[in-house]
């Protein structure tokens, strides 16, 4: 039996929770702002409330590897943790952890995260195109054979970004421009049927007037778009609106900071994920 493609089951998971991904970023100042050593210990205590409070209650929650990674084995080990609390409580994940290659080593990238045989496998994963978009094909077909996702970068809010994703080739389109095309047509299937693609991307909810700019067709895209900054970061329902326009109702808003700062009490950080997943339905109802 064909396994439920991860754009179908992340739609379902927005209509019932609001269109909400909340991040567990456990670096240093956050662990220590909930009056926790930044040991694997206070980490682990930081990642395990995130479980309890969100598990169930967002349509997903999306792990930075980079601040489990940084313990080592062991914290890798937590993430695997992490990551199997989560599933048991029917979250979705989104692994951020942005890889990038080519060849054999992109296939290895893609049966360590996204493997049909991994226990601890995620539903989806963030990736890096600026190899071109198609050296990410080993990760896009296993992904699509799995049922899982990939959320590509595409317009990131950093200021570094504009110099590479801005940059237009020899036929005139924008670097963003050709990943967008390549997410499109790998979501075409999907898109033809009606369904939400598989193939998301990454574009910054405090990026501006750039999507225009660059002329990106978003809506046409068909996939899921995650949108980091929201909350802390600056992002607001006026820049989302700004930025997505008509492709809003695809857009899973990511927030970090602005939730995770309401811990270490596990009701308001529960609450603090829930209102903001209310506040972003209701902008989404109020596009439509």
């Amino acid at each position: 039996m064909n396994p439920t493609p991860f754009g179908t089951r992340l739609r379902a998971a927005m209509d019932a929770h609001g269109p909400l991904c909340v991040g567990i970023d456990p670096h240093q100042q956050l662990v220590e702002s909930w009056g926790l050593p930044y040991t694997l210990a206070g980490v682990e205590r930081f990642a395990m409330t995130c479980v309890e409070a969100f598990g169930g209650q967002v349509a997903c929650v999306k792990p930075q590897s980079a601040f489990f990674e940084v313990f080592g084995s062991r914290g890798v080990a937590l993430l695997e943790r992490v990551q199997s609390g989560l599933r048991q409580a029917g979250t979705l994940t989104i692994l951020d952890v942005k890889r990038g290659d080519i060849g054999s080593t992109m296939t290895a990238y893609a049966e360590a995260f996204l493997g049909k045989d991994r226990s601890d496998a995620v539903d989806a994963i963030t990736v890096s195109p600026y190899l071109g978009y198609g050296s990410l094909r080993p990760a896009l077909d296993l992904a699509a054979a799995t049922g899982r996702g990939v959320f590509v970068l595409a317009l990131t809010s950093n200021p570094e970004g504009a110099s590479v994703q801005h940059a237009r080739g020899a036929g005139g389109r924008s670097v963003a421009g050709e990943v967008v095309a390549g997410a499109a047509a790998d979501n075409a299937a999907a898109r033809e049927s009606g369904r939400l693609g598989s193939v998301g991307l990454v574009v910054g909810a405090t990026v501006g007037t750039a999507v225009r700019d660059l002329g990106l067709d978003l809506t046409s895209m068909g996939g899921p778009l995650l949108a980091p900054g929201v909350g802390a970061q600056g992002g607001t329902a006026e820049s989302l609106r700004q930025v997505f326009g008509e492709a809003l109702p695809q857009v899973l808003a990511s927030s970090s900071r602005e939730v995770l700062s309401a811990g270490p009490d596990v009701p308001v950080l529960r609450e603090a994920a829930r209102r903001t997943g209310r506040q972003m339905r209701a902008l989404v109802a109020l596009s439509g």
